[in-house]
């Protein structure tokens, strides 16, 4: 199945910077190999934390959420996939981690939500959506408000797949010295960030490429070291960049034996 020009993939996602952390080899992959690959993001990411002393400005002056749009189209292109915003520019807000939301949040309005990414869905008529699992992949709000929209809004027999972050992959990744100024993961923090894998999605080097270009498409967002394979966001806690990508059986899916990657997500797929 080298050829997937007859397929289409849809990836729905919480906030700029998720696609590519999340999915972004994968979908650079598809993409490379001709599926139509649509990336949906639900907020501008309004409550992110800005990494670096140079961008923090947008913070004060309420302008995160635009630049972040830009960050997204950036590293969209160099994904080489479609981006669209749930709903168009600003209808959803980022809810932020915990505390008050602004009524605006995406998790005051999941029924919204879901109705935006039905019409995405109709519009689209993907063979696989890509999302989160049911704790958001670290138990993030917005992710969690992504899940349930997204399982509330696809018929019964949409296959999604759940991307995640596999814990053996990480350990093992971190088994290396830590870049300075950035520090160890604790065993707490990886143990609540990643989930065991079902599905490995090998990334070919052009794909790994793709995926290094998005991710630096996030500055507000992303540290890189690449020559270290590491990367880390504003706590900075380093995590491995790793050739790899991860995802568990979400709904109408199959784990098709002797099967992996693309061929796996999409097997049997009319």
């Amino acid at each position: 199945m080298e050829d997937l020009s007859r397929f289409r993939v849809l990836a729905v996602h919480a906030h700029p910077d998720d696609e590519v952390l999340f999915t972004g080899g994968t979908l650079a992959d598809m993409a490379h190999r001709g599926a139509q690959v649509r990336v949906v993001t639900a907020t501008l990411g309004e409550e992110g934390e800005v990494i670096g002393s140079a961008l923090q400005g947008l913070v004060a002056s309420g302008l995160l959420g635009g630049y972040r749009a830009r960050e997204l189209a950036d590293a969209a292109a160099a994904l080489g996939v479609e981006s669209r915003l749930l709903g168009g520019l600003g209808c959803f807000r980022d809810s932020g981690m915990a505390g008050p939301a602004h009524p605006r949040a995406l998790v005051n309005r999941v029924e919204e939500a879901t109705a935006a990414i039905a019409r995405e869905v109709a519009d689209f008529a993907p063979h696989i959506v890509l999302t989160y699992g049911p704790d958001g992949g670290y138990g993030h709000r917005d992710h969690i408000a992504v899940h349930r929209a997204v399982h509330a809004a696809v018929p019964a027999q949409q296959r999604v797949w759940w991307a995640v972050f596999d814990r053996e992959s990480n350990y093992a990744g971190l088994e290396r010295e830590i870049p300075q100024p950035w520090s160890r993961p604790s065993t707490q923090y990886l143990d609540n960030f990643t989930n065991v894998a079902q599905v490995r999605y090998a990334l070919p080097p052009a794909a790994l490429t793709a995926k290094l270009a998005a991710m630096k498409a996030h500055p507000t967002q992303i540290w890189l070291q690449e020559e270290q394979g590491a990367y880390a966001l504003s706590n900075k806690l380093a995590m491995p960049v790793l050739d790899a990508e991860f995802y568990q059986p979400g709904q109408a899916c199959t784990l098709e034996p002797g099967l992996s990657g693309a061929e796996l997500l999409l097997a049997g797929v009319e």
